[in-house]
């Protein structure tokens, strides 16, 4: 099967940029693991430059995203690691365990290949009410298949820690939720490009929100059903920081 970033994402560094604070909280996390495995790797988002990094990237889309001095990359998929037992001091996914074929093995690939620790940066589907974009423009997102839930998540991982990771008004990575503070970046179809949220769902649907979000925005109503968004520096919108500590 032709992995799905081979279909989107073709200019996914433009908008899609490790976002400081959370890349922070993630590399604290790994704490003093000095080899890594990142699975599901993209276009080198967050892997840690100070230590040795082996990349796990299934696109070759993605792969030949990957800036020049990148970590070098192997490309297989998440479920079928082609490394030894314990071949890593840790192992880390960054928002994108939701796109694996079978996430429960997946999950246990990145236990079984780390010694000591994995770090997932995922997000909890229970969350799903909270998000605007959600409610009030994209209800067909609720019907995507692959929603894990989050003490499963932790479960197939072995986490031992879940910390809330709220997302700054300002985020620079473009993931699905990052302009929850700015909602006429939703317009750009470039922006759109590099979210997978609105490859996955019928282009009809998605038509249909932007027109709508595009008339909310410009009559005021948004604004007016968001008083409470507007003005916050972030927001937790169920992002989730899981941490396995296997020492």
């Amino acid at each position: 099967m032709q992995p799905f970033y081979d279909r989107i994402g073709g200019g996914y560094p433009t908008t899609r940029r490790p976002e400081p604070r959370i890349e922070a909280r993630i590399h604290r996390a790994l704490g003093d693991a000095r080899t890594v495995v990142n699975v599901g790797a993209g276009t080198g988002s967050y892997e840690p430059v100070d230590r040795e990094v082996v990349a796990v990237e299934p696109s070759e889309r993605m792969i030949g995203q990957r800036p020049s001095g990148s970590a070098p990359v192997v490309r297989a998929r998440a479920e079928d690691l082609p490394f030894a037992d314990g071949a890593f001091d840790a192992s880390m996914a960054v928002l994108s365990d939701h796109h694996w074929g079978d996430r429960a093995r997946g999950l246990r690939e990145m236990r079984r290949v780390a010694r000591r620790r994995a770090v997932v940066f995922t997000w909890d589907p229970a969350r799903v009410e909270d998000s605007w974009l959600v409610r009030d423009f994209l209800p067909g997102f609720r019907r995507l298949p692959g929603g894990m839930a989050l003490h499963e998540i932790a479960d197939h991982l072995g986490a031992t820690e879940v910390q809330t990771v709220p997302i700054p008004a300002d985020c620079r990575d473009g993931f699905f939720h990052a302009y929850w503070a700015r909602p006429n970046a939703y317009l750009d179809p470039a922006v759109r490009g590099n979210i997978s949220v609105f490859a996955r769902l019928p282009a009809a649907e998605v038509d249909a929100a932007v027109e709508h979000l595009r008339a909310d925005l410009a009559s005021g109503a948004w604004q007016a059903r968001n008083r409470d968004v507007l003005g916050r520096a972030e927001m937790d919108l169920g992002y989730r920081l899981l941490i396995a500590d296997y020492s």
